[in-house]
Protein backbone atom coordinates (compact mmCIF):
# COMPACT_ATOMS: atom_id res chain seq x y z
CA UNK A 1 0.00 0.00 0.00
CA UNK A 2 1.65 3.35 -0.84
CA UNK A 3 1.94 6.58 0.66
CA UNK A 4 -1.09 8.28 -0.40
CA UNK A 5 -3.09 5.23 0.49
CA UNK A 6 -2.46 4.71 3.26
CA UNK A 7 -2.92 8.66 4.09
CA UNK A 8 -6.70 8.29 2.49
CA UNK A 9 -7.28 5.40 4.63
CA UNK A 10 -6.18 7.63 7.32
CA UNK A 11 -8.33 10.21 6.70
CA UNK A 12 -11.47 8.04 5.86
CA UNK A 13 -10.80 6.11 9.68
CA UNK A 14 -10.66 9.47 11.25
CA UNK A 15 -13.45 10.93 9.16
CA UNK A 16 -15.69 7.82 10.36
CA UNK A 17 -15.07 8.18 13.98
CA UNK A 18 -15.72 12.13 13.82
CA UNK A 19 -19.19 11.52 12.54
CA UNK A 20 -19.83 8.24 15.39
CA UNK A 21 -18.64 10.62 18.15
CA UNK A 22 -21.45 13.06 16.84
CA UNK A 23 -23.97 10.66 16.72
CA UNK A 24 -23.54 9.25 19.46
CA UNK A 25 -24.02 12.32 21.20
CA UNK A 26 -27.08 12.85 19.42
CA UNK A 27 -30.00 12.08 21.03
CA UNK A 28 -33.85 11.92 19.52
CA UNK A 29 -36.13 14.29 21.68
CA UNK A 30 -38.49 11.52 22.20
CA UNK A 31 -35.52 9.86 24.40
CA UNK A 32 -34.67 13.22 26.56
CA UNK A 33 -38.00 14.84 27.29
CA UNK A 34 -41.71 13.78 27.97
CA UNK A 35 -44.81 15.47 27.35
CA UNK A 36 -47.10 16.74 29.71
CA UNK A 37 -50.00 14.00 30.09
CA UNK A 38 -48.67 11.16 28.08
CA UNK A 39 -47.64 9.50 31.88
CA UNK A 40 -48.32 6.46 33.31
CA UNK A 41 -50.61 5.93 36.81
CA UNK A 42 -49.56 3.71 39.47
CA UNK A 43 -51.96 1.44 40.97
CA UNK A 44 -51.71 -0.92 44.08
CA UNK A 45 -54.35 -3.28 46.01
CA UNK A 46 -54.17 -6.01 48.47
CA UNK A 47 -55.46 -9.28 47.68
CA UNK A 48 -55.05 -13.10 48.64
CA UNK A 49 -52.77 -15.98 47.13
CA UNK A 50 -54.25 -19.61 47.09
CA UNK A 51 -53.08 -23.21 46.16
CA UNK A 52 -49.47 -22.52 47.94
CA UNK A 53 -48.15 -26.22 48.94
CA UNK A 54 -47.74 -25.56 52.60
CA UNK A 55 -45.64 -22.49 51.79
CA UNK A 56 -48.28 -19.90 52.92
CA UNK A 57 -48.55 -17.79 55.58
CA UNK A 58 -49.35 -18.60 59.08
CA UNK A 59 -52.44 -17.94 60.21
CA UNK A 60 -51.57 -17.33 63.74
CA UNK A 61 -48.56 -14.92 63.30
CA UNK A 62 -50.31 -13.39 60.56
CA UNK A 63 -53.66 -11.83 62.17
CA UNK A 64 -54.67 -10.00 58.64
CA UNK A 65 -54.63 -13.16 56.50
CA UNK A 66 -56.86 -15.18 58.47
CA UNK A 67 -59.18 -11.69 58.58
CA UNK A 68 -59.21 -11.53 54.90
CA UNK A 69 -59.46 -15.14 54.54
CA UNK A 70 -62.79 -15.35 56.60
CA UNK A 71 -64.30 -12.12 55.02
CA UNK A 72 -63.61 -13.61 51.83
CA UNK A 73 -65.45 -16.90 52.86
CA UNK A 74 -68.24 -14.88 54.31
CA UNK A 75 -68.86 -13.17 51.05
CA UNK A 76 -69.35 -16.58 49.28
CA UNK A 77 -71.72 -17.65 51.69
CA UNK A 78 -69.36 -19.86 54.27
CA UNK A 79 -69.34 -19.09 57.64
CA UNK A 80 -66.39 -19.58 59.69
CA UNK A 81 -66.51 -17.27 62.45
CA UNK A 82 -65.37 -18.67 65.72
CA UNK A 83 -63.40 -21.87 63.86
CA UNK A 84 -59.37 -21.98 64.52
CA UNK A 85 -58.29 -21.87 60.68
CA UNK A 86 -55.17 -23.39 60.67
CA UNK A 87 -54.61 -23.58 57.31
CA UNK A 88 -50.58 -22.70 55.31
CA UNK A 89 -52.28 -22.69 51.92
CA UNK A 90 -52.96 -18.56 52.01
CA UNK A 91 -50.61 -15.59 51.85
CA UNK A 92 -51.54 -11.89 51.96
CA UNK A 93 -50.06 -10.05 49.15
CA UNK A 94 -49.53 -6.24 47.54
CA UNK A 95 -50.74 -6.07 44.25
CA UNK A 96 -49.19 -3.23 42.10
CA UNK A 97 -49.41 -1.98 38.67
CA UNK A 98 -48.58 0.69 36.16
CA UNK A 99 -51.43 1.86 33.96
CA UNK A 100 -50.24 2.95 31.16
CA UNK A 101 -50.93 6.33 29.29
CA UNK A 102 -54.19 6.28 27.30
CA UNK A 103 -55.60 2.77 28.62
CA UNK A 104 -59.28 1.69 27.57
CA UNK A 105 -61.47 -0.32 29.35
CA UNK A 106 -60.56 -4.27 28.65
CA UNK A 107 -57.21 -3.34 28.09
CA UNK A 108 -54.66 -5.94 29.94
CA UNK A 109 -52.04 -4.85 31.83
CA UNK A 110 -49.60 -7.10 33.82
CA UNK A 111 -49.02 -6.67 37.72
CA UNK A 112 -46.28 -7.77 40.67
CA UNK A 113 -47.40 -9.64 43.56
CA UNK A 114 -45.42 -9.35 47.02
CA UNK A 115 -45.93 -11.46 50.44
CA UNK A 116 -47.21 -9.19 53.28
CA UNK A 117 -46.98 -11.90 56.18
CA UNK A 118 -44.17 -14.92 56.96
CA UNK A 119 -45.24 -16.96 53.47
CA UNK A 120 -42.15 -19.24 52.39
CA UNK A 121 -43.02 -18.89 48.94
CA UNK A 122 -45.72 -18.50 46.48
CA UNK A 123 -45.08 -21.10 44.31
CA UNK A 124 -47.54 -22.16 42.54
CA UNK A 125 -50.05 -20.10 44.12
CA UNK A 126 -52.76 -17.89 42.01
CA UNK A 127 -54.06 -14.32 42.92
CA UNK A 128 -57.96 -13.96 43.52
CA UNK A 129 -59.81 -11.00 42.14
CA UNK A 130 -58.01 -8.28 43.96
CA UNK A 131 -59.38 -4.40 42.78
CA UNK A 132 -56.37 -2.00 41.96
CA UNK A 133 -56.73 2.06 43.06
CA UNK A 134 -55.04 5.17 42.29
CA UNK A 135 -53.95 7.84 44.29
CA UNK A 136 -57.34 9.23 44.25
CA UNK A 137 -58.98 6.15 45.66
CA UNK A 138 -60.80 4.90 42.62
CA UNK A 139 -60.47 1.16 41.28
CA UNK A 140 -58.94 1.74 37.94
CA UNK A 141 -58.40 -2.05 37.02
CA UNK A 142 -58.92 -5.50 38.67
CA UNK A 143 -56.24 -8.49 38.97
CA UNK A 144 -56.40 -12.19 39.02
CA UNK A 145 -54.41 -15.15 37.80
CA UNK A 146 -51.94 -17.42 38.04
CA UNK A 147 -48.31 -16.11 40.00
CA UNK A 148 -45.32 -17.05 37.80
CA UNK A 149 -41.78 -16.76 39.92
CA UNK A 150 -38.31 -16.14 39.16
CA UNK A 151 -36.82 -17.91 42.21
CA UNK A 152 -37.16 -21.33 44.48
CA UNK A 153 -36.90 -22.63 47.97
CA UNK A 154 -35.89 -25.87 48.96
CA UNK A 155 -35.39 -27.28 52.78
CA UNK A 156 -34.32 -30.30 54.24
CA UNK A 157 -33.29 -31.55 57.65
CA UNK A 158 -29.94 -30.27 57.67
CA UNK A 159 -30.02 -28.13 54.52
CA UNK A 160 -31.99 -24.83 52.75
CA UNK A 161 -31.53 -23.58 48.86
CA UNK A 162 -33.12 -20.69 47.96
CA UNK A 163 -32.62 -18.92 44.75
CA UNK A 164 -33.87 -15.67 43.82
CA UNK A 165 -36.34 -14.09 45.72
CA UNK A 166 -39.64 -16.80 45.93
CA UNK A 167 -42.00 -14.89 47.84
CA UNK A 168 -42.55 -11.91 44.85
CA UNK A 169 -43.69 -12.83 41.52
CA UNK A 170 -45.17 -11.50 38.34
CA UNK A 171 -49.05 -11.96 36.07
CA UNK A 172 -48.58 -11.10 32.96
CA UNK A 173 -51.77 -9.29 31.72
CA UNK A 174 -53.11 -10.44 35.07
CA UNK A 175 -55.32 -7.13 35.18
CA UNK A 176 -58.30 -5.98 33.14
CA UNK A 177 -58.48 -2.07 33.01
CA UNK A 178 -61.96 -1.12 34.38
CA UNK A 179 -61.51 2.74 34.49
CA UNK A 180 -60.24 5.40 32.04
CA UNK A 181 -58.58 7.98 33.16
CA UNK A 182 -59.55 11.19 31.06
CA UNK A 183 -57.43 13.35 28.91
CA UNK A 184 -58.47 15.24 26.03
CA UNK A 185 -54.67 15.32 24.13
CA UNK A 186 -56.53 16.46 21.20
CA UNK A 187 -58.24 19.32 22.42
CA UNK A 188 -55.20 20.83 23.89
CA UNK A 189 -53.86 24.00 21.83
CA UNK A 190 -50.59 24.33 24.09
CA UNK A 191 -48.20 21.68 24.79
CA UNK A 192 -45.32 21.47 27.64
CA UNK A 193 -42.01 19.19 26.84
CA UNK A 194 -40.76 17.95 30.35
CA UNK A 195 -36.59 17.30 30.15
CA UNK A 196 -35.84 14.46 32.22
CA UNK A 197 -32.35 16.24 32.28
CA UNK A 198 -32.93 19.86 32.85
CA UNK A 199 -30.06 22.22 31.21
CA UNK A 200 -30.93 25.45 30.06
CA UNK A 201 -28.43 25.06 27.02
CA UNK A 202 -30.45 21.78 26.10
CA UNK A 203 -33.58 23.16 26.49
CA UNK A 204 -32.92 26.10 24.09
CA UNK A 205 -31.51 23.46 21.64
CA UNK A 206 -34.95 22.31 21.79
CA UNK A 207 -36.98 25.14 21.18
CA UNK A 208 -34.37 26.15 17.98
CA UNK A 209 -34.99 22.87 16.57
CA UNK A 210 -39.09 22.57 16.37
CA UNK A 211 -39.18 26.62 15.77
CA UNK A 212 -37.22 25.05 12.62
CA UNK A 213 -39.14 22.22 12.05
CA UNK A 214 -42.58 24.53 11.76
CA UNK A 215 -41.14 27.17 10.06
CA UNK A 216 -42.51 30.13 12.67
CA UNK A 217 -41.72 30.75 16.62
CA UNK A 218 -44.23 28.15 18.05
CA UNK A 219 -41.68 27.05 20.86
CA UNK A 220 -40.33 28.87 23.67
CA UNK A 221 -38.09 27.41 26.58
CA UNK A 222 -39.66 28.15 30.07
CA UNK A 223 -37.04 27.16 32.10
CA UNK A 224 -34.61 24.08 32.27
CA UNK A 225 -36.46 21.63 32.25
CA UNK A 226 -39.79 22.76 30.28
CA UNK A 227 -40.34 23.91 26.70
CA UNK A 228 -43.73 25.23 26.00
CA UNK A 229 -45.14 24.64 22.36
CA UNK A 230 -48.53 26.54 20.67
CA UNK A 231 -50.16 24.32 18.60
CA UNK A 232 -49.88 25.62 14.95
CA UNK A 233 -52.84 26.54 12.98
CA UNK A 234 -51.68 23.64 10.37
CA UNK A 235 -51.87 20.94 13.40
CA UNK A 236 -55.41 21.84 15.07
CA UNK A 237 -57.29 18.85 15.74
CA UNK A 238 -54.27 16.63 14.84
CA UNK A 239 -51.88 17.11 17.17
CA UNK A 240 -50.40 13.94 17.10
CA UNK A 241 -48.83 14.31 13.55
CA UNK A 242 -47.30 17.35 15.75
CA UNK A 243 -45.74 15.48 18.30
CA UNK A 244 -44.88 12.92 16.19
CA UNK A 245 -42.93 15.06 14.39
CA UNK A 246 -41.26 16.89 17.24
CA UNK A 247 -40.32 13.69 19.38
CA UNK A 248 -38.04 12.23 16.00
CA UNK A 249 -35.71 15.45 16.04
CA UNK A 250 -32.48 15.18 16.84
CA UNK A 251 -30.88 17.06 19.47
CA UNK A 252 -27.64 17.25 20.95
CA UNK A 253 -28.04 17.18 24.84
CA UNK A 254 -25.29 19.47 26.63
CA UNK A 255 -24.39 18.09 29.83
CA UNK A 256 -22.60 20.00 33.06
CA UNK A 257 -18.99 19.02 33.87
CA UNK A 258 -19.79 16.69 36.85
CA UNK A 259 -17.75 13.75 38.75
CA UNK A 260 -20.24 11.06 40.67
CA UNK A 261 -18.24 9.12 43.24
CA UNK A 262 -19.47 6.72 45.54
CA UNK A 263 -16.88 5.74 48.49
CA UNK A 264 -19.11 2.84 49.52
CA UNK A 265 -18.31 0.97 46.05
CA UNK A 266 -15.82 2.79 44.83
CA UNK A 267 -17.53 3.19 41.95
CA UNK A 268 -16.56 7.05 39.92
CA UNK A 269 -17.90 8.57 36.87
CA UNK A 270 -17.21 11.52 35.31
CA UNK A 271 -18.49 13.72 32.60
CA UNK A 272 -16.99 14.34 29.23
CA UNK A 273 -16.42 18.10 30.10
CA UNK A 274 -14.50 17.66 33.33
CA UNK A 275 -11.35 20.10 32.41
CA UNK A 276 -8.36 20.64 34.89
CA UNK A 277 -5.66 23.22 35.79
CA UNK A 278 -2.44 22.80 35.81
CA UNK A 279 -1.48 20.47 39.20
CA UNK A 280 0.70 18.26 40.53
CA UNK A 281 -0.78 15.08 42.24
CA UNK A 282 1.98 12.68 44.41
CA UNK A 283 0.04 9.45 46.43
CA UNK A 284 1.95 7.25 48.58
CA UNK A 285 1.02 5.68 52.17
CA UNK A 286 3.72 3.80 54.48
CA UNK A 287 2.46 0.57 55.12
CA UNK A 288 3.83 -1.53 57.42
CA UNK A 289 3.15 -5.60 57.19
CA UNK A 290 4.24 -8.17 60.06
CA UNK A 291 3.76 -11.66 58.94
CA UNK A 292 3.93 -14.73 61.71
CA UNK A 293 5.76 -17.77 60.96
CA UNK A 294 6.42 -19.68 64.18
CA UNK A 295 8.90 -22.86 64.40
CA UNK A 296 8.96 -25.28 66.50
CA UNK A 297 12.10 -26.95 68.29
CA UNK A 298 12.14 -30.43 69.49
CA UNK A 299 14.80 -31.94 71.27
CA UNK A 300 17.60 -34.91 70.17
CA UNK A 301 16.63 -37.94 70.76
CA UNK A 302 17.48 -39.32 74.64
CA UNK A 303 18.23 -35.40 75.59
CA UNK A 304 17.05 -34.08 78.53
CA UNK A 305 14.30 -31.33 76.64
CA UNK A 306 11.15 -30.07 76.19
CA UNK A 307 9.60 -29.42 72.42
CA UNK A 308 8.99 -25.11 72.56
CA UNK A 309 7.78 -23.31 70.07
CA UNK A 310 9.80 -20.93 68.49
CA UNK A 311 8.41 -17.23 67.54
CA UNK A 312 9.44 -15.96 64.29
CA UNK A 313 8.17 -12.31 62.70
CA UNK A 314 8.78 -10.90 59.22
CA UNK A 315 8.52 -7.14 59.41
CA UNK A 316 8.43 -5.41 56.02
CA UNK A 317 8.07 -2.00 55.87
CA UNK A 318 7.19 -0.28 51.97
CA UNK A 319 7.19 3.87 52.21
CA UNK A 320 5.91 3.32 48.65
CA UNK A 321 9.17 5.13 47.00
CA UNK A 322 8.43 3.77 43.65
CA UNK A 323 5.43 6.47 43.41
CA UNK A 324 5.99 9.82 41.53
CA UNK A 325 5.13 13.52 41.80
CA UNK A 326 2.81 12.94 38.62
CA UNK A 327 2.15 16.54 36.80
CA UNK A 328 -1.62 17.29 35.31
CA UNK A 329 -0.91 20.20 32.31
CA UNK A 330 -3.93 22.28 32.28
CA UNK A 331 -7.00 21.83 30.57
CA UNK A 332 -6.51 17.96 30.17
CA UNK A 333 -9.25 15.79 28.89
CA UNK A 334 -11.06 13.26 30.33
CA UNK A 335 -9.03 10.76 28.82
CA UNK A 336 -5.39 12.40 30.23
CA UNK A 337 -7.17 12.40 33.66
CA UNK A 338 -7.43 9.23 33.93
CA UNK A 339 -4.37 8.74 32.18
CA UNK A 340 -2.35 10.56 34.70
CA UNK A 341 -4.11 9.28 38.12
CA UNK A 342 -3.57 5.48 36.46
CA UNK A 343 0.01 6.45 35.81
CA UNK A 344 0.41 7.16 39.69
CA UNK A 345 -0.48 3.12 40.26
CA UNK A 346 -3.19 4.26 42.38
CA UNK A 347 -7.03 2.28 43.11
CA UNK A 348 -10.40 3.56 42.65
CA UNK A 349 -10.75 4.53 46.33
CA UNK A 350 -6.95 6.39 46.52
CA UNK A 351 -8.30 8.12 43.32
CA UNK A 352 -11.77 9.15 45.15
CA UNK A 353 -9.44 11.17 47.30
CA UNK A 354 -7.29 12.61 44.81
CA UNK A 355 -10.27 13.79 42.82
CA UNK A 356 -11.34 15.68 46.36
CA UNK A 357 -8.14 17.23 46.66
CA UNK A 358 -7.97 18.72 43.27
CA UNK A 359 -10.75 19.99 43.55
CA UNK A 360 -10.21 21.39 47.19
CA UNK A 361 -7.17 23.22 45.28
CA UNK A 362 -9.41 24.40 42.70
CA UNK A 363 -8.07 22.66 39.99
CA UNK A 364 -10.76 20.58 39.14
CA UNK A 365 -13.17 22.56 37.13
CA UNK A 366 -16.14 20.06 37.29
CA UNK A 367 -19.05 19.62 40.05
CA UNK A 368 -18.74 16.75 42.38
CA UNK A 369 -21.60 14.47 43.83
CA UNK A 370 -21.14 11.88 46.27
CA UNK A 371 -24.04 9.12 46.28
Amino acid sequence: MTSANLFRFGAVFVLLACLATAASAASRIKDIADFEGIRENQLIGYGLVVGLNGTGDSLRNAPFTRQSLQAMLERLGVNTRGIDLNTNNVAAVMVTANLPPFSTQGTRIDVNVSALGDADSLQGGTLLVTPLMGADGEVYAIAQGSVAIAGFSAQADAAAVIRGVPTSGRIANGALVEREVEFKLAGMTSVRLALRNPDLTTSRRVALAINELIGMPTAEPMDPSTVRIDVPRDYNGNIVDLLTDIEQLIIEPDLPARVVIDENSGIIVMGQNVKVSTVAVAQGNLTVTIAESPEVSQPLPFANGETAVVPRSDVTVDDSSDKKLAILKETVTLQELVTGLNALGIGPRDMISILQAIKAAGALQAEIEAL
